[in-house]
């Protein structure tokens, strides 16, 4: 039996050939995420585009989050969300990166997404459902409803059903978790500037002291 054990680490442990996908992916994942994030708030390419309605939010204490220095907070967001996206994708500096990643992404939890709770989207049947999931979910089949009594439902529906949004922390969270995972095992063997660089300049560096 202990053999067999053994055995069976060894084989699980052999996968570990290809560890390099699992950092891989995780910035896959990511890339789009604050790509899209970034250039949601400003497009620099784009001269119709503006970063003032984010700084406008980030200012107003009535409609939006009331924050100090809102314009400074807003380049900050945008600047860590686009060149993060950027080296992300070039596996260059990741460790790096990700702390301000995991600040921003610790800012919209707590500033943003806190006071709803867990969900992003309401699911009665989530362990961490909002109290309030239940009338939301009533709320959404009267809409539907209505929508299917009066309305053509099935081409209303034909890319996706009707939800209601909670915009609580879980997708903030989900983030966070991915980039501190990044932060403690770096952008991974192989597909990565930093990869080739500690390659070729750690490698050295080791080799001197070692002299």
């Amino acid at each position: 039996m202990i053999q067999l054990l053994k055995n069976l680490q060894w084989s699980l442990n052999t996968t570990r050939k290809v560890d390099f996908l699992a950092p891989l992916l995780l910035r896959a994942y990511l890339i789009p995420v604050f790509w899209v994030a970034a250039n949601n708030k400003w497009n620099p390419f784009n001269p119709e585009s503006s970063l003032q309605s984010t700084i406008d939010w980030f200012a107003n204490p009535d409609w939006g989050l009331g924050l100090p220095f809102p314009e400074l907070m807003a380049y900050m967001a945008w600047g860590a969300e686009y060149f993060g996206a950027i080296l992300l994708l070039l596996g260059l500096a990741v460790r790096w990166v990700s702390i301000p990643l995991m600040i921003t992404m610790l800012v919209a939890a707590f500033s943003v997404h806190w006071k709803n709770g867990w969900q992003a989207i309401h699911d009665p049947m989530s362990a961490f459902a909002a109290e309030n999931a239940a009338e939301a979910i009533d709320r959404l089949d009267r809409a539907k409803s209505i929508l299917q009594e009066y309305g053509n439902y099935s081409w209303l529906t034909e890319h996706g059903s009707f939800v209601v949004l909670n915009n609580g922390i879980e997708f903030a969270a989900t983030y966070f978790v991915m980039l501190l995972a990044l932060f403690f095992i770096g952008a991974g063997r192989y597909i990565s500037i930093d990869y080739w660089l500690a390659k070729r300049y750690m490698a050295n560096e080791v080799h001197h002291v070692d002299s």
